[in-house]
């Protein structure tokens, strides 16, 4: 047998063994089943309404609009956004904020850190998926809560205090926008 050969079988038999040992609880799909259904539990104790929502059944991605401005200003890739934000673990815990009040009322408050809205430009991989999914499909003034499961936030790493594979609550105030470049 020649080398080219007996290395390509190696190779083989190697990612064999690394997928025999992969834990069928480690999933993708396993992880989104236990997301989906934590969001149903959540959601079945804790009820969310208001005049609008937007429901991804496939991933359990979820929209729920508080307030509606009906300021027909949506943001496209490239437009810097203004947001407010509260996020939040499923058991309510909050993990960080842009308001200042929220900090200080859930002991998160930090000194080095001024609380202002958040500024970026959307379309540029600067949040997490769900954050920035959330946005683009709310308009200018509208306050939503967003539900999403872990793989749109950090999925299976830990971030700070957010333990690896955990869904995530946000609370958004779309506060304004300044139209970018556009491609």
């Amino acid at each position: 047998m020649n080398k080219k050969l007996l290395s390509y079988l190696g190779v083989v038999l190697l990612a064999i063994g690394f997928t025999a040992c992969v834990d069928s609880e480690s999933t993708v799909e396993s992880i989104l089943e236990k997301d989906k259904k934590a969001i149903e539990e959540y959601l079945a104790e804790n009820p969310i309404t208001g005049p609008k929502d937007f429901v991804d059944e496939v991933s359990g991605f979820r929209v729920i609009w508080q307030e509606l401005s009906n300021s027909g200003r949506l943001p496209v890739p490239g437009d810097t956004v203004q947001v407010n934000y509260v996020g939040r673990l499923l058991n309510g815990r909050v993990f960080d904020t842009s308001i200042e009040s929220v900090a200080r009322e859930n002991n998160i408050f930090s000194e080095n850190r001024n609380y202002i809205p958040l500024r970026f430009i959307l379309g540029r991989g600067q949040l997490i998926e769900g954050f920035e999914s959330a946005i683009a499909i709310m308009e200018a003034g509208d306050k939503a809560t967003v539900i999403m499961p872990s793989l749109f936030g950090y999925g299976g790493a830990a971030q700070g205090d957010i333990p690896p594979n955990s869904p995530l609550i946000f609370e958004l105030d779309f506060i304004d926008l300044k139209k970018g470049p556009q491609q």
